[in-house]
């Protein structure tokens, strides 16, 4: 089997699970993006609050060793 025919195979294989493939409606894509977006807010505020806290607690073992 050549390499033409191995990848006219492929192609047609992949045209045909395109046309059984369903793809999200733009309503869906939007709630999910939104979800994500505030997912990601959420995390980072959080990761913020305990670094700041990490901070000023290595900073005050400091100050408190000399």
């Amino acid at each position: 089997m050549s390499w033409i025919s191995t990848a006219r195979s492929f192609l047609t294989d992949v045209r045909g699970e395109l046309k059984r493939t369903t793809f999200p409606s733009q309503r869906e894509v939007k709630g999910t993006t939104t979800v994500v977006v505030i997912t990601v807010f959420i995390f980072a505020f959080y990761l913020w609050v305990v670094d700041t806290f990490l901070f000023h607690v290595i900073d005050w073992i400091f100050n408190l060793a000399g």
